[in-house]
């Protein structure tokens, strides 16, 4: 066991985790050949083909330092603010973290917030200067604010780079010297923790756990302690680029059981995972259940696929823990699931997932977030979305989730930063200076506000500099108002928002706006409107198509032509009466990008 050493990288997004870790695979021949491409452990096609991670993915690696044989555990973790649960998940197996941060950008706000998650943990960790090839690396620079941020000297800062693998070297030397071995008692009884799972076709559900205590051998009868379920363990062993099956697997060492388990509900991650002869007393500790943020339906086009919707979004839970749904139904879109996700970007993953790997064709409606309403008699309840309001006379109050934010840019963008936040509602909390001409803004702001387009505004007013990173603060009473859209006087539930009292107008006339241009004209007018309650806030009309009746005519007296324009005008007045209005998916998608 003292020679296992179980560690994370974790950076801001584009800091060059990915690349980083290609170097120590290749430096320690774990990935030779033809298996040797950019970003080795990104095996999704859509993590290619963003350029980003979206899963943490853990690899075992041998390395022989000074006569002697290590096995080292790496997980790569994601960047982007949406998947820090998975990167929770990582620094919960982990011992120690590598710090990347680029020379050329310095720290950002998903850099500080992942060293107090691992600070948290009590994980060693080794401060990565990244990228120091680069012509615009101000690597002093940025050393003095790993120095301000961590307190370590700056011996302690290795500067490397992923592209060329300079100082790859030195930091395998690092975590062998710096990094603790697992602490564990490997005649303990058996604690495992499970900290991720894939679905596979052909063998059901394998599972990704770390030892704690004990040892698992193939053929054991185990357990999982929160479900309760008994399995065997048909197949254990150890991940490599692909699995390699072991009799054993030890304490303090990571790897994989495959026990035949078909139903997605039986594994939860973060479960124990124990024997059923001499089980464990407890569960493992400090592992936190995922808070969704955005909440949106998710629909399936054909209301005959609802069932494989189901089992698709149960098979996605597995790989992403951070995706929850339950059942809900509208009446423009049939039946669905409402979903929680952990933002913008985190929603379109699994759309496009969905797509991709389940071939299922869906619809997701307007996101929202979760608000606290009380009624009159003082009773609460937690809505998700519009159409879960009660009455507006039963309601006493209604509470909306606020973020602390934290901004952290240059100072050239302060004016334009400090607008977009004013315009979101923001409360300015405080503002520092972290080094020469870095500043970080503190703001409070309503979850509701920065849910649709508050970081691609952001990133385009900062020029890509300003970095962004939350957590859920406090819910605080707001006035808030449910704004419907109605066609032709019926109301579309789907569309259907929650907004704040001085937004809706605007918003409610730019919706009518942006509808008449996707909804087809049909034969008769058709009348969009917005309405808070009873009254209409804003209203546009698609006009109808109309065929010219009287072209036939000509000459003759006036009375003839007018005979025919109002049978004409009966067969419109009938049709509006029987005709409904199909809003393409187009609409749907485009009310989210509303500007």
């Amino acid at each position: 066991m003292k020679n296992i050493r179980n560690f994370c990288i974790i950076a801001h997004i584009d800091h060059g985790k990915s690349t980083l870790a290609d170097r120590l695979l290749e430096f320690t021949k774990t990935v030779e050949g033809k298996d040797l491409q950019a970003q080795v452990l990104d095996n999704m096609d859509l993590e290619r083909e963003r350029g980003i991670t979206i899963k943490s993915h853990a690899i075992q690696m041998d390395y022989e330092y000074e006569g002697e044989k290590y096995t080292f555990n790496l997980i790569d973790t994601p960047g982007h603010v949406d998947f820090s649960y998975e990167v929770s998940r990582s620094i919960a197996a982990c011992e120690g973290a590598l710090l990347v941060v680029d020379a050329a950008q310095g720290i950002q706000a998903q850099t500080i917030s992942n060293v107090y998650m691992a600070i948290e943990h009590d994980l060693e960790i080794i401060p990565i200067l990244n990228k120091i090839d680069l012509d615009s690396a101000m690597p002093d620079e940025v050393e003095d604010q790993i120095v301000q941020l961590l307190g370590v000297p700056r011996t302690d800062i290795i500067r490397a780079s992923g592209k060329t693998g300079i100082g790859i070297e030195e930091i395998l030397h690092a975590i062998i010297e710096r990094v603790p071995a697992p602490q564990g008692d490997p005649e303990a009884p058996l604690q495992a923790l499970i900290f991720d799972s894939v679905f596979n076709p052909f063998r059901g559900i394998i599972a990704y756990f770390k030892i704690v205590n004990g040892s698992l051998r193939k053929g054991d009868l185990v357990k999982f302690i929160n479900t309760g379920k008994e399995y065997d363990a048909d197949e254990v062993g150890i991940l490599r680029l692909n699995m390699v099956p072991k009799e054993e697997v030890g304490c303090g060492d990571v790897g994989y059981i495959i026990s035949g388990i078909k139903t997605s509900k039986e594994v939860k991650v973060g479960d124990t995972l124990t024997h059923v002869k001499r089980p464990a007393s407890k569960a493992i500790e400090g592992f936190e259940e995922v808070k969704p943020m955005v909440f949106a339906g998710v629909y399936p086009i054909d209301s005959e696929d609802f069932e494989n919707l189901r089992s698709s979004l149960e098979k996605l839970q597995l790989n992403d823990a951070s995706l929850t749904f339950q059942p809900e139904s509208s009446v423009a879109l049939g039946f669905g699931f409402r979903c929680g996700f952990l933002g913008l970007l985190h929603m379109e993953i699994v759309q496009e997932r969905l797509e991709r790997e389940f071939n299922m064709d869906v619809i997701t409606t307007v996101p929202n977030v979760s608000y606290k309403v009380y009624d009159k008699k003082g009773n609460m309840k937690e809505v998700h979305n519009p159409g879960g309001l009660p009455d507006v006379t039963l309601i006493e109050s209604i509470e909306e989730p606020f973020i602390r934010a934290s901004v952290i840019t240059n100072t050239a963008y302060i004016g334009p930063i400090m607008t977009l936040c004013l315009g979101k509602r923001g409360i300015l909390i405080k503002q520092e200076y972290v080094s020469g001409d870095r500043v970080e803004i503190i703001y409070d702001l309503p979850l509701g506000e920065i849910v649709i387009d508050f970081y691609d505004k952001l990133k385009s007013i900062s020029k890509g500099y300003a970095s962004f990173d939350y957590h859920i603060h406090d819910y605080r009473p707001s006035k808030l108002v449910k704004l419907d859209i109605l066609l032709n006087g019926e109301q579309v539930d789907a569309l259907s928002t929650l907004t704040h009292i001085d937004n809706a107008q605007s918003f409610g006339r730019r919706m009518c706006e942006k509808l008449k241009e996707l909804i087809p004209r049909q034969q008769f007018d058709i009348a969009i409107q917005a309405a808070i309650g009873a009254k209409i806030v804003a209203r546009e009309t698609v006009k109808a198509v109309r065929k010219d009746v009287t072209a036939k005519c000509y000459g003759g007296d006036i009375s003839r032509k007018r005979k025919l324009l109002e049978k004409q005008k009966e067969g419109k007045k009938r049709m509006k009466q029987v005709g409904n209005v199909e809003v393409p998916q187009k609409a749907f998608l485009a009310v989210l990008k509303l500007d």
